[in-house]
């Protein structure tokens, strides 16, 4: 009986890794369309970097990885009825191992690995329509900043945090206590906006002692000499204010970085 349902078990996600090199090879050949070109190449460039996995199982979400592993979950009903919970499994850490600075995210159907990609990800899925969806992953400094479902119509939904993750912590402290999340995120924005205004300060001095601009506009001192110490303080508030935000998935170019 036992070695009926292992076999039963490796036939139903072979066909679940089937389908998705099905989905793969069409999104390759399929001709770009959309309002956004761009978008379209983007995610078609994505798409060519997804692996099969090998099935192993998913590992359960352990309490020391709360900073250095994200898990996110999706469920769908494919056309068959059949609902396929996808996950999507990112270990922050590997981008700093990595030449490239790249991490990758691991695609997972009811706890077995079925793809894998460099990070921005955008994993093929089925989702019972005949276009089928994608999952889409992309990664900063500080965390994930996005990890989204997309229809063939367009609409979007972030996928569910594991209870157990970082971020399944902050949705749920963001259910339970809406007010104290509100007061987080605005103090999270305040934080990054004064090291985000020295720096301007320091890149407006930066600039104006080029000799040519200097000849031509004048020099600009800055108002504001930090000693190093303070200088770090700041940089390390920072990186703390944008981790939080990474927890809810925020993300700007400006306040964040690259």
């Amino acid at each position: 009986m036992l070695r009926s349902s292992v076999v039963t078990g490796h036939f139903y996600h072979t066909v679940i890794a089937f389908e998705l090199r099905a989905l793969l090879q069409r999104d390759s050949q399929q001709p770009a369309g959309g309002k956004n070109v761009l978008t379209e190449w983007k995610r078609r460039k994505a798409a060519e970097r997804v692996k099969p996995g090998n099935g192993r199982p998913l590992k359960p979400f352990r309490w020391w990885q709360q900073l250095n592993r994200a898990l996110f979950h999706l469920p769908l009903v494919d056309a068959d009825g059949r609902q396929v919970v996808y996950s999507v499994d990112v270990r922050h850490w590997q981008q700093f191992t990595t030449e490239d600075g790249k991490g990758k995210a691991h695609l997972y159907a009811d706890g077995r690995h079925i793809a894998e990609s460099k990070l921005p990800a955008a994993f093929p899925v089925n989702d019972g329509t005949a276009e089928g969806g994608i999952i889409e992953v992309k990664e900063s400094a500080f965390g994930l900043k996005r990890c989204h479902f997309i229809a063939a119509d367009g609409s979007e939904r972030q996928l569910t945090p594991d209870p157990a993750s970082a971020e399944g912590r902050r949705a749920r402290l963001d259910r339970e206590r809406p007010g104290l999340s509100r007061g987080i995120s605005v103090f999270s924005v305040l934080l990054l906006f004064g090291p985000l205004a020295l720096l301007a300060l320091q890149l407006a001095e930066s600039i104006t002692r080029i000799p040519p601009v200097a000849e031509r506009f004048g020099t600009f001192t800055s108002p504001v000499d930090l000693p190093l110490w303070l200088n770090v303080t700041l940089g390390v508030v920072a990186a703390a204010a944008s981790t939080e935000r990474a927890l809810r998935l925020r993300y700007s170019t400006i306040l964040d970085g690259s």
